[in-house]
């Protein structure tokens, strides 16, 4: 199995609650670059995408959010590229 590739994380922030010395760095890693990159991919889909009937909605959903994670995988590919990394 092949581990997805995530990005790393997104808003990386230290994490005051888990170490009780402020200066420590210990980071709060939040959600990975992928998942962000799907959201804001899938915020474009719903703008774009076309009323359906209601029988439809469950799977036009599913396609949505599949396609999401696929223009993340796609994002990441091309950002990979360009830092001069393998996909």
């Amino acid at each position: 199995m092949t581990k997805i590739n995530d990005g790393g994380p997104a808003f990386p922030a230290l994490d005051f609650n888990r170490q009780p010395d402020p200066n420590a760095s210990a980071l709060f890693p939040g959600m990975s670059l992928r998942d962000w990159f799907a959201g804001q991919a899938l915020a474009g889909i719903i703008c774009k995408s076309p009323f359906v009937r209601v029988e439809s909605f469950h799977e036009a959903f599913q396609a949505s959010a599949m396609g999401a994670y696929e223009y993340a995988d796609a994002m990441l590919a091309e950002r990979s590229k360009s830092q001069g990394q393998e996909p």
